[in-house]
């Protein structure tokens, strides 16, 4: 069985930097492509970025463009995302989740999700 496992996240005062890591595990196939949503509480989980199954092409919510990088890891089933200049809006549980069809924006497009991590802003 395939799981989703995040790492990463913790506690950051403003202006800090966190990385975060998804690594798929179990019956892997490659051809699939991951994202990071975050939902904070009382809001809808909202994309933030994804990566291709190629681990070529990444995609990023405009708002994330500039602070927030995603790549591949050394392993295909691994990917980071580096969150850089945080603010206390950033607080939220982030999510890996994985999809066998192109990135989209939709959650519901995703197949398996991670249990996430929480990332906390605060100073």
């Amino acid at each position: 069985q395939v799981r989703l496992v995040e790492s990463g996240g913790g506690l950051v005062q403003p202006g800090g930097s966190l990385r975060l890591s998804c690594a798929a595990s179990g019956q892997t196939s490659s051809t699939y492509a991951l994202a990071w949503f975050r939902q904070a509480p009382g809001k809808e989980r909202e994309f933030v970025a994804g990566i291709s199954w190629s681990r070529l092409n990444t995609y990023y919510e405009e708002s994330f463009k500039g602070r927030f990088i995603l790549s591949g890891g050394d392993a295909k089933n691994t990917v980071h995302l580096q969150m850089n200049s945080l603010e206390p809006e950033d607080t939220a549980r982030y999510y890996c989740a994985a999809t066998g069809s192109t990135i989209s924006t939709r959650p519901s497009v995703y197949d398996l999700w991670g249990q996430g991590t929480q990332v906390t802003v605060s100073s």
